[in-house]
This record gives structure tokens, sequence and C-alpha cells, in this order.
């Protein structure tokens, strides 16, 4: 009877553990089966262009240098961030989703879901005498609001300056290749 009780015993457990690995609840959360969702931290290697190909931006150092953008200052590693919590451009969180560790994945995003549409409205001439600054402005300085708004200079004559608030990147469609390095 022994026997019997312990080979019930043996045979459960290996029912068990088969259950549990045959459903995928060994996965802790962090393993490679683990999609993104809303909410999760990744670390996300990256390249921005514009749709001619032209590369903007990247988190690898040796894409940076093969295009021309490389910068020795900039310490070039994964992006860093909270998927849904607004800390990157809308498409970019959005292409995200449903990602696992390692895949790679190309994302081309209008501008509404980037940086919005050029708004042609938001330009400004001032005169000049209405600044109060000690020293003319030039073309492509950039001023900020004490809002924190941020504001171009885009044309300068001997009356006006002319400023725009646009987002730099407004109005553009940009690419992105993307590897999902890791999720937590």
């Amino acid at each position: 009877m022994r026997a019997g009780r312990n080979t019930i015993y043996f045979m459960t457990i290996l029912l068990l553990v088969s259950t549990i690995f045959i459903s995928g609840c060994t996965d802790n959360g962090i393993g490679e089966g683990r999609a993104v969702k809303s909410g999760d931290t990744v670390q996300v290697d990256y390249t921005a262009k514009f749709e001619n190909g032209t590369v903007f931006d990247t988190s690898i150092e040796e894409v940076a240098k093969e295009a021309g953008i490389y910068d020795a200052r900039r310490e070039y590693i994964p992006l860093n961030f909270t998927v849904g919590s607004d800390q990157v451009i809308k498409g970019f969180d959005e292409g995200l989703i449903g990602m696992k560790k390692g895949e790679e994945k190309n994302l081309t995003i209008p501008p509404e879901k980037a940086y919005g549409e050029y708004n042609e409205s938001w330009v400004q001439a001032v005169p000049l005498e209405e600044l109060n600054m000690p020293e003319k402005p030039e073309v492509g300085q950039v001023y900020s609001s004490i809002y924190g708004g941020q504001f171009k200079v885009i044309a300068v004559n001997e009356t006006h300056v002319t400023f725009d608030p646009n987002p730099e990147l407004a109005g553009k469609t940009l690419v992105f290749d993307i590897k999902l390095v890791s999720i937590k």
C-alpha cells in the first residue's frame, strides 16, 4: 500500500510540475514570453529618422558615428521609460505595446502621434522695441518663456524679430527602428 501511495504522490507532483511548465507560469513577468503593456518600464534601443532616411537621433553609438551625428559628450544607452506615462511621443508609446524582449520593429509615426502639425498661426513678429533686450536676437537663437515654452528666432530685421514656438519636429512624419532591450 505504501508503494501505491508514493506512486500517486509522485504522479501528482509530476502532473503539477508539467502543468506549470506548459502554462508558462514559471515566467515571473520578466521572461522572454512577456509582452509590453501600459505601465511597464522598458529599455529600448532606437534609431530615429526622417522619411527620407536621414538619421537625426539614436541610442546606438555606432549608428550615430555612421550618420555623422555623434556627440562625445552624450552617453549612448537604451532609452528607459514607463509605457503610457507620456514620457515619449504617443506613436512611440503605442508601437511598443505587445512587443517582447529582443523583438525589433520599424515604426512610422505621423505628425499627429508625434509632435503635432506645424501651426503657421503661432509664428509671430514682435517689434524689437517691445522685447527690452540688451542685444538684438539672431536667427537660430532659442528663448524660453517663464512658462517653459520655447521660441526659436526665425527672422530678424531692423524693426522686428519673428519667433516660432512650434516644436522643431512639428509637421514631420518620423521613422523609428526600435529593439526592445528589457521589460520591468
